[in-house]
């Protein structure tokens, strides 16, 4: 990282109006408890918080932006095909096409595990793109702008030899759009933000974030940079020279964990740390556990235990039925362990989310307790045994003949309990 002064390379909301898609759409009550052990982000200096990218990170960066990504559609509707430089371009003039009525876009940002490949040293895979457009989102007009600018850049990034006629924004909003959220709260200091997930297959999705105010800034610090894209986008506008080692734009970074060298420090160790998850959605344990099975380890071993106890709490404050936390882990299954070596971590990323939620669920009763626990467990060896199902099928194991007998595996099936009932599952 270069050490320059930052505030000239950034847009004017660049240090003043932090983005980040992790927010909880409403507030809790949180048990008060010692965060001395990592400074809140509005007590670190702005200049700690920024950073000017290498020449490496800058060129990682380009070759993300020009990555060809595919936005699938459902039925008969084409698979688009565009680079994600591109898709930038079009949904910033869709946002900005009617001078008087258009919306001013303050800065366009890469976020989440996009930005954290871009800066890490060793390979750091990711699953989504996530894009963060600066709006101003003061009334419901503007949310209706927005959604009508992506849908008419869908409409135009429509291959050659697509019969447009009777296509409608509605029906490209059900073939493209897999999710759509808006989060527009009246009170002062409230979120305001809309996420427009573009892509229906189980592969790599485009999330398009337009945010006002987002209060919650991040989940942990590994995944809490967003890169400022704006100088870049200028520079493929303006240079006719590709990227080089004497010839780049000068791209700066920010973490809104707080400081920035702290984050990517613990980035390149593959350490854990947050603050305050009772102000995530989910509380993040989720993901959480998912970094724990990747290897990641906690920076401070007893403050993140301590914190395990509000993870856990926000959970069940925001999935309280079983019902609710099966479709939860099993979408985030489907989400987040998409390649090959990751679905072979599903049962130990279960396990391990089932030890963190029996030594730190408080706010439980006994029942509901066990009810959950059990839930996990059901998941988990479901999962084992699609995986050994899997392995049977790719490789089938040899059998072993001793003392005139021969040994074929034993597969342990899984235990289901098919009744409709609110009661607990019972599985010997």
């Amino acid at each position: 990282m270069k050490d320059l002064a930052i505030t000239e390379y950034l847009p004017s909301t660049a240090v003043t109006t932090p983005y980040n898609t992790s927010a909880a759409p409403y507030n809790t009550t949180a048990i008060p408890y010692n965060t001395t052990a990592v400074p809140d982000a509005k007590h670190i200096d702005a200049q700690q918080r920024l950073a000017v990218l290498s020449f490496e990170q800058v060129g990682r960066l380009n070759e993300v932006m020009d990555e060809v990504v595919s936005i699938h559609g459902r039925g008969n509707f084409p698979t688009l095909e565009v680079r994600l430089r591109d898709l930038v371009g079009v949904v910033r003039a869709k946002l900005e096409a009617d001078p008087a009525c258009g919306l001013k876009v303050k800065d366009i940002r890469l976020n989440g595990g996009a930005a954290s490949h871009v800066l890490a040293t060793g390979t750091q895979p990711y699953n989504d793109l996530d894009l963060i457009f600066g709006v101003e989102l003061s009334n419901g007009r503007n949310f209706d702008k927005v959604k009508s600018a992506v849908l008419a850049s869908l409409y135009d990034m429509l291959p050659e030899g697509v019969n447009r006629k009777r296509i409608s924004t509605c029906s490209l909003k059900e073939a493209y759009v897999s999710k759509m959220v808006k989060v527009n709260q009246n009170t002062e200091g409230g979120d305001r933000w809309s996420l427009i997930s573009l892509g229906n297959s189980r592969g790599r999705c485009v999330e398009l974030k337009f945010v006002d105010t987002m209060r919650r800034q991040f989940e942990f610090s590994v995944d809490s940079f967003q890169i400022i894209l704006d100088s870049l986008l200028l520079f493929y506008r303006c240079s006719e020279l590709p990227i080089s080692e004497n010839f780049y734009p000068t791209v700066v970074g920010e973490s809104v964990y707080g400081d920035f060298q702290e984050a990517l420090y613990h980035l390149q160790k593959k350490l854990i740390s947050t603050r305050h998850p009772e102000e995530i959605r989910g509380g993040g344990l989720l993901k959480y556990c998912n970094l724990l099975v990747k290897n990641y380890k906690a920076a401070k071993p007893d403050f993140i235990k301590r914190l395990q106890r509000y993870m856990c709490s926000r959970f069940f404050i925001d999935f309280p039925d079983i019902t609710q936390q099966k479709g939860k882990l099993e979408n985030y299954l489907w989400n987040h362990f998409v390649e090959p070596d990751e679905e072979a971590l599903r049962h130990q990323y279960l396990m391990l989310l089932h030890d963190v939620v029996e030594e730190s669920t408080v706010c439980l009763m006994g029942h509901e307790r066990r009810q959950t626990l059990q839930l996990i467990k059901n998941l988990a060896w479901q999962v084992l045994y699609q995986d050994q199902q899997r392995l049977m099928t790719q490789q089938p194991p040899p059998l072993v003949y001793a003392n005139g007998i021969v040994y074929a595996p034993i597969m342990p099936a899984s235990c289901y309990c098919t009744c409709n009932t609110a009661w607990m599952q019972c599985c010997s």
